[in-house]
């Protein structure tokens, strides 16, 4: 919409649950993919949660995002 693209990189906790908690977007082009990122993230579904010595732990994951715009010829070859 605001034709802007770029890199995006955000932060958060996978609970022992698999719930996804305390998202950050640590690096970000502008606040609208900001924004679209932390309201992606939220709406994921739950994650397989990490596992030490065969028990959930909480682990943090970072997560490069890609904004890439498609004219229409480009959106024609995929």
């Amino acid at each position: 919409e605001n034709g802007i693209e770029g890199n995006a990189v955000a932060q958060f906790i996978v609970r022992k649950d698999g719930s996804l908690d305390s998202i950050v977007v640590i690096k970000s082009p502008d606040q609208a993919m900001s924004d679209e990122v932390v309201r992606v993230i939220s709406n994921m579904p739950k994650w397989k949660p990490g596992k030490e010595n065969g028990k959930p732990v909480d682990v943090k994951v970072t997560l490069p995002i890609m904004f890439k715009l498609y004219n229409e010829k480009e959106k024609k070859k995929k």
